[in-house]
């Protein structure tokens, strides 16, 4: 069976990777109440699924006005006679379409979960099948202008002042063609606003909530904005809110958001993980061991000089990779660090082996290296772009990555150009952006679940969030790999059923085990 390639994984992945808010009081004092869509769950759908469109206000503060529409899937409750209501469920990203998600994932709900709940997912404002920031006529004409960017982050000073040249044009051209106004209306509070409405929609009385990785902000902002709301409330591998939106401390307006969150820290801690378990593990195991965890650390550092001596090539595409490439793609890669087929993972024993052939790729001239942005890039901007403060374009961005690479190594550069496509863009775009408090006091607990080694959103994200949260308690599985549900262990699963079902919180201090270990 041939590889996957390590450049379509990263595609994957990044397409699914951050004024005062608009407050409930705000909306109520501008205008009346926003009409309760109804829903009636007859359009055509994915086996075992319901899908239908709602229409919710582009503005809340104006709620009457022009509306735009979001799309819905549902999964009905296997017991109806029994059912609690209904859990809605965001899969982060930002900008991956819960249309698309929920299918994928909802076997992977606690039965008595998928017996007493609905199941309900959506593609919030801005993204997937819902109302979308229209940038250009068509995805040829975006990829015209992305198209030659680097597939991975850019590397030296032509490279880097392309990349910022090219994401200031997209702002530029984003600003241009908003026929709608939808620019300055895709924050988290906005959806925050929706759900609720969509709760309404369902006619429940509190919200059942999930979320994994940056669906984790929506659920704190929608905790902050409807304090009294809450009925449960999961939050798996979550983001800090207060680091990413504004920063700790008055000196963090000059880093990156996810520098402020240390995400280039999770990742390098993360890496050495794996490097430790993969080296501890024969070659059957881990195509990449060197035979102790040293010996293939020394192999990773030899393999890193390699690429920059010159891209190598592999598979039969052929394809090249170049150490921008390879590392952005281990970033992502460290995600699944179990092995679950149903959800097209490899764990880490798959990045073992896509390490192994860039180590055994021949010295032959190289194809010519990826190019073109990710999928889906306006949809990830329009929301990361309004959630959270960036530095200026005038910033020394470049500087910022050697920061990055001195604090974190291999990875820390990649998590800088991230967020520095948002440098220029449109101010309106922040408009409704939230920025606190994140202390309310909820009607329910709040549960956050976090594995301790997350690449993504570091374990001392979803600890401080649960410590900020008036009423947050921390699940602790001594895991690797980026959120609960996509590195599966059966005891969380049991704490967050007994949660979800009954309002039963585990213990505090509780720590969990994952199903498997890596390479085991």
């Amino acid at each position: 069976m041939p590889r996957p390639r390590l450049t379509a994984t990263l595609r994957a992945a990044a397409a699914g990777l951050l004024l005062a808010g608009l407050t409930p009081a705000a909306a109520s004092a501008a205008a009346p109440a926003p009409p309760v869509p109804k829903l009636t769950w007859t359009k055509p759908c994915a086996p075992g699924f319901q899908c239908d469109t709602a229409q919710v206000p582009l503005d809340y503060r104006d709620p009457h006005g022009r509306s735009i529409e979001l799309a819905l899937i549902r999964r009905p409750a296997d017991d109806q006679a029994h059912r609690i209501g209904t859990l809605f469920y965001n899969p982060g990203g930002p900008a991956i379409p819960g249309t698309e998600a929920l299918p994928a994932v909802a076997p992977f709900f606690p039965e008595q979960v998928r017996k007493r709940f609905d199941l309900v997912s959506f593609d919030p404002r801005g993204v997937g099948a819902s109302t979308t920031l229209r940038c250009f006529p068509d995805q040829a004409a975006e990829q015209a202008l992305l198209g030659g960017l680097p597939a991975g982050y850019p590397v030296g000073a032509e490279q880097q002042s392309r990349w910022a040249d090219t994401y200031a044009r997209l702002g530029r051209q984003c600003a241009e063609n908003d026929r709608t106004g939808l620019l300055a209306h895709l924050s988290t509070a906005d959806v925050a606003h929706d759900l609720d409405l969509l709760r309404r929609a369902v006619g429940d009385r509190r919200l059942n909530y999930l979320a994994t990785s940056y669906g984790t902000y929506l659920g704190a902002t929608y905790a902050n904005l409807f304090p009294g709301r809450v009925r449960a409330m999961v939050l798996d591998s979550a983001v800090d809110p207060v680091a990413w939106s504004t920063g700790r401390a008055p000196q963090d307006a000059a880093l990156p958001p996810f520098l402020r969150t240390g995400s280039d820290l999770g990742s390098a801690r993360t890496l050495d993980a794996f490097l430790d378990r993969c080296g501890a593990a024969d070659p059957a195991n881990c195509a990449f061991s060197a035979g102790s965890p040293a010996a293939t650390r020394a192999k990773f550092a030899e393999l890193m000089d390699r690429l920059d001596r010159g891209p190598v090539t592999v598979g039969t595409g052929p394809q090249a990779y170049d150490r921008a490439t390879a590392v952005s793609a281990v970033a992502l890669l460290l995600y699944s660090a179990q092995p679950v087929p149903q959800l097209g993972t490899t764990g880490w024993a798959g990045l073992g082996q896509q390490l192994q052939s860039l180590w055994t790729a021949p010295d032959t001239p190289a194809a010519p290296l990826p190019t073109g942005a990710p999928s889906r890039q306006t949809q990830v901007l329009g929301v990361l772009c309004a959630d959270t403060a960036d530095p200026p374009a005038s910033a020394d961005y470049p500087a910022l990555a050697d920061l990055a690479g001195a604090r974190s190594g291999d990875l820390g550069p990649f998590w800088v150009w991230q967020t520095q496509r948002c440098a220029a863009w449109p101010a309106e775009a922040t408009r409704d952006r939230y920025t606190g408090p994140w202390d309310r006091r909820t009607a329910a607990p709040v549960l956050v679940v976090a594995n301790t080694d997350d690449p993504a959103w570091p374990y001392e994200g979803s600890r401080a969030l649960a410590d900020t949260l008036a009423r947050g308690r921390l699940l602790t599985v001594d895991g690797d790999g980026h959120t609960v549900l996509g590195n599966p262990s059966g005891c969380a699963s049991g704490y967050e059923e007994r949660y979800l079902v009954d309002g039963e919180l585990p213990p505090p201090g509780q720590v969990c085990a994952p199903d498997r270990r890596p390479f085991q």
